[in-house]
């Protein structure tokens, strides 16, 4: 995101395309002909690919209480179309958000709605105790 001290100077293109890119190159395993070595290969399911970036990094971290949806579980929901979310971000132009996420909920509130930034911010930061 472009605010915060991480949002200064020139991003790279993962600030917002790091899970996306996962889906289209390692999941579909296509490539974006703009960029040099981006060579897709399927390595992974759809499955896998959201178990690594939910469960798997929530019991890494220790979060104990996240990472599934599952009843008495604190989670945020990302509603997307699998045949579509890639990354778009470049060297040249990073800020671009992805497509094919076409919801996001955090702690409850609307983030992304048909697409689009709501504006809302209602996320934390979770510090290790």
């Amino acid at each position: 995101a472009p605010y915060g001290p991480l949002g200064k100077g020139k991003m790279h293109p993962r600030s917002y395309g790091t899970f996306p890119m996962v889906f289209r190159k390692y999941v579909r395993g296509e490539s974006r002909k703009e960029l040099i070595y981006d060579e897709g290969a399927k390595l992974l399911t759809l499955e896998e690919a959201v178990m690594k970036m939910t469960s798997v990094t929530a019991k890494k971290l220790g979060l104990k209480d996240r990472g599934l949806l599952k009843e008495g579980m604190r989670a945020d929901i990302v509603i997307l179309d699998p045949k579509r979310v890639a990354d778009k971000a470049t060297y040249l132009d990073p800020y671009q958000y992805p497509e094919g996420i076409e919801y996001v909920i955090v702690n409850g509130e609307l983030v992304i709605d048909a697409g689009e930034h709501t504006g809302s911010l209602p996320g934390m930061v979770l510090r290790h105790k």
